[in-house]
């Protein structure tokens, strides 16, 4: 039957699914092995919700589960292209995805710590960001010692490197 003669109130609406973080067309899904089990985790954690979802309202548990289906179907993409990068196995005396890098940034009188992450672990609040963002794009191949540059338009953004370490 054509969607013409349905009650407009028995139409489902299409579930409006929040993107994932961006990972462009080509680009390797790198991810640490904490990385992977969070992404699992996610996935388990939908999969109960799923389970459990009681709505009295037939068409509002409908709507849940094709949103749950829509979100678990964008997070099970992300698992199966994930790639785990082992952190033991980089150059310890380089910066490489997973790497734990202290840095002053231009003349500040404290340090700080970014771990250079996958695109879903990114979190500036605790410290992760993505390797592709501009920040670790400057950083990666980098030692001890070394300044990296980053422009910002007219401005320039140095970070001084004083430690590396690869640790979870």
């Amino acid at each position: 039957m054509s969607r013409g003669f349905v009650k407009e109130e028995d139409q489902e609406e299409i579930p409006m699914v929040p993107p994932r973080a961006d990972l462009p067309n080509g680009a390797v899904n790198y991810v640490t092995q904490i990385g992977y089990n969070n992404l699992l985790e996610e996935r388990n954690d939908l999969s109960l919700e799923k389970e459990s979802l009681q709505h009295d309202n037939e068409k509002e548990r409908r709507i849940a589960s094709n949103l749950i289906n829509a979100k678990l179907q964008l997070l099970n993409e992300r698992i199966a292209n994930a790639k785990i990068v082992a952190l033991n196995e980089q150059p310890q005396n380089e910066v490489r995805f997973g790497a734990t890098v202290t840095v002053i940034i231009d003349n500040a009188e404290t340090s700080q710590q970014f771990q250079i992450v996958g695109v879903d672990e990114a979190n500036i609040a605790k410290g992760k960001i993505s390797f592709l963002s501009p920040i670790a794009r400057v950083l990666i191949s980098k030692h001890v010692g070394d300044i990296a540059t980053l422009q910002l338009g007219n401005l320039n953004r140095e970070f001084k490197i004083l430690n590396i370490s690869y640790t979870n």
